[in-house]
């Protein structure tokens, strides 16, 4: 069974430019407490190797692209996500990676919670004990 899956976001087509949209209880299955962005990753790094213990997240490259790894310690899955109307619902004790980043790509991220530091799992053999 997968442990997440691409998510298709409404796209409406004009000939002046596409909009797409994310509408909260929707679209993803949280409601909206936070909004962060990750943008001028330097070409061959990585971003976000954690889980979070109460946070679910939803991520969209606004711009280029980069990969998402998902891994609920039993298995990982590798999504690569460079369309606009493309998003991954992350779970919260969702051990999570990006990597990849093409030039000047933007990475939406959207938060369940408030930011709050001592929710994070930074130590991949952390997040292990966690979960199981």
């Amino acid at each position: 069974m997968p442990i997440t899956t691409i998510t298709n976001l409404p796209k409406l087509l004009d000939s002046r430019g596409n909009l797409s949209f994310i509408e909260e209880c929707s679209h993803i299955p949280f409601k909206n407490k936070r909004i962060h962005w990750i943008y001028d990753v330097p070409g061959g790094e990585s971003r976000g190797g954690l889980a979070y213990k109460q946070t679910e997240e939803f991520i969209v490259a606004l711009s280029g692209s980069f990969d998402v790894i998902i891994d609920d310690g039993r298995e990982k899955e590798k999504f690569c996500l460079n369309r606009s109307y493309h998003g991954i619902y992350i779970p919260k004790g969702t051990w999570r990676e990006i990597n990849n980043f093409s030039t000047n790509s933007v990475a939406l991220v959207m938060a369940s919670t408030l930011y709050d530091p001592d929710d994070a799992i930074r130590v991949y053999s952390e997040f292990l004990k966690f979960i199981l």
